[in-house]
């Protein structure tokens, strides 16, 4: 499993940035953090389909959604207008608090939503190789895939809340005085 902490304070990509965190308990209870990007060695794009999608640039931000009580975490991707590029799914084991710091267990398979309504499922080989090496174990393998495919039904169904929080929670941490 790889922990992830949601301040990604070693992303190489990332030259100057803000980040702000704050713990809620209202649509859900857990953690929302903003990146801001200022500076970057170079954007990244990503290719979905036929569509490719700069992700990273100067100027764009991350509102990073991190519930407890859940095996997910939610990334949405905003441009420099402030705009949704994507929302990012990571499955997870378990999110938490170490240290202070906001993290995710991240189990490999991820889902991306773009604003058309197009998903995309990722990483499922990652997963089988994670299982294969001793990486995760049966039970976590388990977990991934149930979580996964109750993901993709909620986002069918029109009952994933989370794509429409994300633009209200990322105006409440850029208007958040540091």
């Amino acid at each position: 499993m790889k922990r992830r902490y949601l301040c990604r304070d070693d992303w190489m990509r990332v030259v100057r940035s803000d980040y702000r965190e704050l713990q809620i308990e209202d649509d859900f209870t857990g953690y929302i953090a903003l990146i801001q990007m200022h500076e970057v060695t170079e954007p990244l794009i990503k290719k979905y389909g036929d569509k490719e999608l700069c992700i990273v640039d100067k100027h764009y931000s991350w509102l990073q959604q991190l519930p407890f009580h859940e095996h997910f975490a939610v990334t949405t991707m905003f441009d420099q207008d402030g705009e949704v590029i994507q929302w990012y799914i990571d499955i997870t084991y378990e999110n938490g608090l170490e240290n202070d710091m906001p993290y995710m267990d991240d189990l490999f398979l991820d889902i991306v939503v773009l604003p058309t309504g197009e998903a995309f499922q990722k990483d499922q080989d990652e997963l089988a190789w994670a299982l294969e090496k001793h990486i995760i174990t049966q039970q976590q393998y388990e977990l991934a895939y149930q979580t996964f495919h109750d993901v993709l039904a909620r986002i069918d169904e029109g009952n994933f809340p989370y794509f429409t929080m994300s633009e209200k929670q990322r105006n409440q941490l850029v208007n958040e005085v540091i």
